[in-house]
């Protein structure tokens, strides 16, 4: 693992490279003074996220809790190595695998796990198969299932796309993999043979508290995709629906996510 100091007090920001067998894998973390004492919280980030684009939140989340935050890129996004072909159907169950090394090589044990979007199936995989190291599971803007309209806001993000300076914004953050990203988000969920995915049959593993951030505006997913995680989940679970909000309530609504995320902490995770 090689990593680098990019600020200091009052967070100790750093840069990590986990090393995988496909390629090395990007990290940053987020750590407060007095924070070895609790368990830091990973976020998993979207469809055609990364590092970079959490933006502050991560600084943020990491301030108003006390916890250390991490945040990495999948194989093939961001800062991480690049992947050959197309993910497979099972890549958000798949991407649990990692949590062993991650842990290794960021070095933490127990964890908090928030997911967004798609990160929030790879969430509750990661709080279902390795039920005793999630203390908590935090979804946001998650898909449970396939809905029709998870396609038809993929099928206008996509066209959106098609124009070059959309495009463009894409590859600021992902390089020359932008078009891989783009292409395994759109040719993944919007095939038929995707059109059955669901997250009902893993969630009765998941023992931890869950908390379900969502947006009523979601254009990627309406309000039964959060009352399916909260109603299948084999723990304690809340949902938290969010008027005049779209995908992204961590930046649209950021206060009001800190705040939720803070007290969920403080009811459900003991250090």
């Amino acid at each position: 693992m090689n990593t680098s100091v990019l600020s200091s007090a009052p967070l100790q920001v750093r840069d990590h490279l986990v090393e995988h067998a496909a390629g090395a894998l990007f990290a940053r973390s987020w750590t407060p003074p007095d924070a070895a004492a609790t368990i830091p919280i990973v976020l998993l980030h979207d469809s055609l996220g990364c590092v970079e684009l959490w933006r502050d939140f991560p600084a943020r989340l990491a301030a108003a809790s006390g916890h250390r935050v991490i945040a990495y890129d999948r194989l093939g996004f961001g800062h991480s190595a690049p992947r050959v072909g197309r993910p497979p159907a099972s890549f958000i169950a798949d991407e649990a695998e990692l949590v062993p090394l991650l842990q290794a090589g960021l070095g933490f044990e127990r964890f908090v796990a928030f997911g967004h979007s798609v990160g929030g199936g790879i969430a509750v995989h990661w709080a279902a198969r390795h039920a005793d190291a999630c203390a908590c599971l935090i979804t946001e803007s998650a898909q449970a299932f396939v809905e029709a309209r998870t396609r038809q806001g993929i099928e206008a993000a996509r066209d959106q796309f098609a124009d070059a300076a959309q495009f463009a914004r894409l590859r600021r953050y992902h390089g020359d993999k932008a078009a891989w990203v783009l292409d395994a988000w759109v040719g993944i969920w919007l095939d038929p043979g995707f059109a059955d995915w669901s997250l009902r049959d893993v969630l009765p593993a998941v023992r931890c508290p869950l908390l379900a951030i969502h947006g009523a505006a979601d254009e990627f997913g309406s309000a039964r995709q959060p009352r399916t995680l909260v109603e299948h989940c084999g723990g304690p679970a809340r949902l938290a629906l969010l008027d005049a909000t779209g995908h992204v309530p961590h930046r649209e609504r950021a206060e009001q996510v800190l705040e939720l995320v803070v007290a969920q902490l403080a009811g459900a995770v003991q250090p």
